[in-house]
């Protein structure tokens, strides 16, 4: 497998406004995406009673804020994006362990979740994820900001999959465990994304304080505006 494909090729849209103006669209688009699905699952989870509804929702709401931050940040210097990215990680963290609870609740409560209401909310869940991750398709080899945000398509994608397949066992079998299970991935899948971007996050830090002590430096250490007097 390339490098490329390997997100190890980071593109900066610092300099180019173009490339900044056409990010920011594309962030606008799925922060509406996702802010209008959060509401539309918030409510249908808790109408049917599904853990991994309630957690897909949490995600819409979660990613919605991270949008935000990142339109923020487009086009400031890496150690702020940087930052931002840490920010979102924390995010994603916070996410994964909140799902984990929802589903722990729903084991001692022994929930039996609507199996209709999960499947015809997932896929309108999958159509809206899967339009978000081909906007952001270009972008998932930028920095830990942009790619943060690609990220958090990604396992939304795979998130509306798994409610699928849970919404399926749990018409199957007529039992609960399908939903928590897949819940309890979902959580798993958070947190495996939280610290995928933390580390990135990190490696720009150091790269960016690498760098800034050298800016405006001569070989020998003496400010460049001194190399020359008269």
């Amino acid at each position: 497998m390339s490098s490329h494909c390997c997100g190890q090729h980071h593109e900066d849209l610092g300099g180019d406004p173009l490339r900044q103006s056409a990010y920011r669209r594309v962030l606008w688009s799925v922060l509406a995406i996702n802010a209008a699905m959060f509401g539309v699952e918030v409510g249908a989870g808790l109408a049917a009673g599904s853990a991994s509804l309630q957690a897909d929702a949490i995600d819409f709401l979660g990613d919605a804020a991270n949008y935000a931050i990142s339109l923020l940040v487009v086009g400031m210097a890496l150690r702020y994006r940087a930052a931002a990215a840490l920010a979102k990680a924390a995010t994603m963290a916070l996410f994964g362990l909140w799902v984990l609870g929802i589903t722990a609740w729903h084991v001692l409560n022994g929930t039996l979740p609507h199996a209709v209401t999960m499947g015809s909310v997932g896929l309108t869940a999958l159509l809206a994820n899967t339009i978000s991750f081909w906007l952001l398709w270009r972008h998932r080899t930028g920095d830990a900001n942009m790619r943060s945000a690609w990220i958090c398509t990604r396992n939304d994608v795979l998130g509306n999959l798994a409610v699928l397949f849970a919404a399926a066992g749990v018409f199957g079998t007529g039992t609960g465990w399908p939903d928590v299970i897949v819940a309890a991935a979902m959580a798993a899948l958070a947190l495996q994304g939280s610290a995928s971007v933390m580390r990135q996050a990190r490696s720009e830090f150091r790269s960016n304080a690498d760098v800034a002590p050298t800016v405006g430096l001569r070989h020998g250490g003496r400010p460049a505006s001194m190399e020359r007097r008269g």
